[in-house]
Order: C-alpha cells, then sequence, then structure tokens
C-alpha cells in the first residue's frame, strides 16, 4: 500500500478503533422525526397485561394504545387512553398503563379524600395540562434540556387544578401559597401522597418552570420536591 493512502486511510481505521468492536455500549441509533409514527408490532409483556388486568379490575374505563415510534428518541409503549376513573379528568391523552394505574389511585385514595376532609367538597373535576409530549426536558440547565422528558415516553402527567362540586376551582398556579391553612393542607396532603406513589414529583416548590402544575412520572428517582 502507498504511503499516501495509509495517510489517507488512517483517520478511518483511527474512528473504527473508537467507535467499533464488541465493546461498543452506545444506545441503539435514535430514529429521526418522520411524517408520522411508527406502530411497533410485538408480542404484549406480562407486565403490561397485568397492570391491564388491574385497571379492570378497579373498574377502570380504558383503552389500550398500540406501542409506537414518534422518532427523536418519542417511544410509548404499554400504553392506554384514560375513558373513566371515577373522577373527570382533562386534557389525559397516551400515558404508560402503569402511570395510568398509580394516577387512577392517587386521584380516588388521596385527592378526593383530601377535598372532602379539608375543603368540604367533593372533587368535580381533576384538570390536567396533558400526558404525552415529545420534548426534552424543561426548566432545567442545558445539560438538562438535552435528555428527553417522560413527557416524551408517555410516563408522565402535569396537574394543574382541582374543581369542586360547590363550584370552587382550587389551582396549583393561584392556590399553592394559598392565605387559607385548609386550602394549603389540602396541597400538602396530595404532594405527600404523590411523592409515595410517583417516582418523581416536582410542584413550584422546585422552580420556577413548575409554577403551574404538579409534574408527575413514574421514571427516574425516587425524587420529591
Amino acid at each position: 500500500m502507498r504511503r499516501g493512502i495509509r495517510i489517507a486511510l488512517l483517520p478511518l481505521l483511527l474512528s473504527a478503533c473508537v467507535f467499533g468492536g464488541g465493546g461498543d455500549k452506545r444506545p441503539a441509533p435514535i430514529r429521526e422525526r418522520s411524517s408520522g409514527p411508527i406502530t411497533l408490532h410485538g408480542p404484549t409483556p406480562r407486565e403490561t397485561q397485568q397492570c391491564f388486568s388491574d385497571l379492570s379490575r378497579e373498574a377502570v374505563r380504558y383503552s389500550p394504545l398500540p406501542d409506537r415510534d414518534f422518532g427523536s428518541g418519542c417511544v410509548v409503549t404499554g400504553a392506554v387512553q384514560l375513558l373513566d376513573i371515577g373522577v373527570p379528568v382533562t386534557n389525559l391523552k397516551s400515558m404508560r398503563c402503569p402511570l395510568a394505574r398509580t394516577f387512577t389511585a392517587w386521584v380516588r385514595f388521596a385527592v378526593a379524600p383530601a377535598a372532602r376532609q379539608m375543603l368540604g367538597s367533593e372533587v368535580a373535576r381533576v384538570e390536567s395540562m396533558g400526558t404525552y409530549s415529545c420534548r426534552g426536558i424543561i426548566g432545567g440547565n442545558a445539560a438538562a434540556a438535552q435528555r428527553i422528558s417522560e413527557h416524551a415516553l408517555g410516563n408522565a402527567v402535569d396537574v394543574s387544578a382541582f374543581v369542586l362540586k360547590d363550584g370552587r376551582r382550587i389551582s396549583v398556579q393561584s392556590d399553592w401559597r394559598s392565605g387559607d391553612p385548609q386550602v394549603r393542607e389540602f396541597f400538602a396532603a396530595i404532594h405527600n401522597s404523590a411523592c409515595k406513589r410517583f417516582r418523581t414529583v416536582l410542584s413550584p416548590d422546585y422552580n420556577a418552570a413548575h409554577h403551574d402544575h404538579l409534574h408527575l412520572d413514574m421514571g427516574r428517582g425516587p425524587f420529591c420536591a
């Protein structure tokens, strides 16, 4: 091999040494976004089947959704659309079944009783800011912004307010630091319960990006703020 050719091939050989071989631990390449999601076909894992059974046993109305790859690392598997958990909830889209199961239990066994006991009224509606969104983490530093959000996996839900049957609307944005001690006690109770159920809970006490909602997810953790 002539010397000039050897020099020309050197960068390629070096790159093969750095990135190739059996010791390559890089994650699988992320599919770039295209015109639409790709439906993933495969058997339903046993854990997901059990989660579906748990929802049915608790008389939750839901619709299973197909596994989908939306590109850019946004992949939602084992997801459902919650139709009726006993209390109306706005803006719920695709969410992974374990999140749906945990969210349902939180609303039924934490939010509803706390409203009755501390606010003296039943919950008529829970208002959310949604679940699935293909994006990075918002409100952190530059490094955090490069990481994919749990929302991009259908693994998070943001809750903004609670409407009571007596007509009151208790919102995170307006009432988190309310002058009414009963409202503050209500938020403290449902926040503490959320921290025991979800993997990550972020409130207005965490940072400005969460001034108007509670972020609840089943990703990494435990972390409660």
